[in-house]
């Protein structure tokens, strides 16, 4: 399956495009010669694999009817000091609350995400170290 999309130049550093129907402005930083209208691309790699990875996780815990009360993921990024200043590393951290969590079928779906399903995952763990922790909490 072939995706495009399409990137129009607005003004200064700002260009705009649409996804899935969605306006997405994306922007540097007023430091950079842009004006700040909207986040910056390679942030928007940390935001695709934390989005794919917990929707798959979401997924497959609701197929194992595995409650939660909250879900929360933080997705860090270490790029190189030098241009062109890659992600070198990420670490996805999954943050959940709940009662009496099982960490055995949380870790087997974060695994079925990172082993199987997540696309995003999948296309960046060839070129950017990928580490993952699970932290459970009662809530």
């Amino acid at each position: 399956m072939k995706q495009s999309i399409s990137i129009n130049y607005l003004k200064n550093m700002a260009f705009e495009t649409s996804l899935n129907g969605h306006k997405l402005i994306i922007d540097a930083s007023e430091d950079n010669g842009g004006e700040n209208l909207g986040p910056r691309p390679k942030a928007l790699m940390l935001v695709a694999l934390g989005g794919c990875t917990g929707m798959d996780v979401v997924s497959i815990l609701k197929k194992m009817r595995v409650e939660f009360e909250k879900f929360e993921i933080v997705v860090e990024g270490d790029t190189a000091d030098e241009h062109p200043k890659k992600f070198l590393k990420m670490k996805v951290n999954y943050n959940f609350t709940g009662k009496d969590l099982p960490l055995e079928k949380i870790q087997k779906a974060v695994d079925l995400s990172r082993e199987r399903y997540c696309g995003v995952y999948a296309s960046y763990k060839d070129s950017i170290e990928i580490d993952h922790v699970i932290n459970l909490s009662n809530s």
